[in-house]
């Protein structure tokens, strides 16, 4: 099923805990099936989490120990801890319009220390747009604004940001052919 040239990746997948729609014990065995998928089919992955770092990072180091894989964890809003062994697994972390929010400011200094060559900028469309359109529906066009407060943080130029969000991009999902 993975075969197509289409598909890029897998997810988004992973555990939430917010709101305990689904068993925790289902979500986990269903995660680490998804984990193991990407694997197997060597795409990448896009890891979801809330409210669940800590059964997140044991599954995920689990799954790796099994063979290597790779992915994104997608709309980060964790700790330093969980950006760091994530990123030790090989991981990209991507930052959605939270990073804009007043009250962000422990993770606009998680964002300032992410390696740029693991950094990714999204929308996670239709939520979570960023500031000065937090409340609207969230559009590709607004990840402009979560560019330039990450490229902020982090004391280098909008185009620089972009620049190495593209590449990282490319990096991560292969499949995807660059446009010219």
């Amino acid at each position: 099923m993975a075969a197509p040239p289409k598909v890029v990746g897998f997810g988004e997948t992973g555990l939430d805990y917010f709101y305990d729609h689904s068993p925790r014990d289902v979500q986990q065995e269903q995660f680490r099936a998804h984990l193991r998928a990407a694997h197997l089919a060597g795409l990448p992955v896009v890891v979801h989490t809330r409210d669940a770092e800590d059964d997140t990072l044991t599954i995920l180091d689990e799954e790796m120990g099994k063979g290597a894989f790779t992915g994104l964890v997608h709309c980060f809003s964790g700790s330093m801890e969980m950006a760091e062994r994530a990123v030790d697994m090989g991981l990209y972390i991507s930052f959605s319009g939270i990073v804009t929010f007043k009250k962000a400011e422990s993770l606009r200094g998680v964002a300032a220390q992410i390696p740029l060559d693991r950094l990714l900028v999204e929308t996670d469309a239709p939520y979570l747009a960023p500031v000065p359109h937090r409340g609207q529906r969230n559009e590709p066009a607004f990840t402009a604004h979560t560019a330039t407060v990450l490229a902020e943080v982090r004391g280098i130029s909008p185009a620089a940001l972009a620049e190495a969000t593209t590449a990282n991009f490319y990096r991560l999902f292969t499949r995807v052919p660059r446009s010219s």
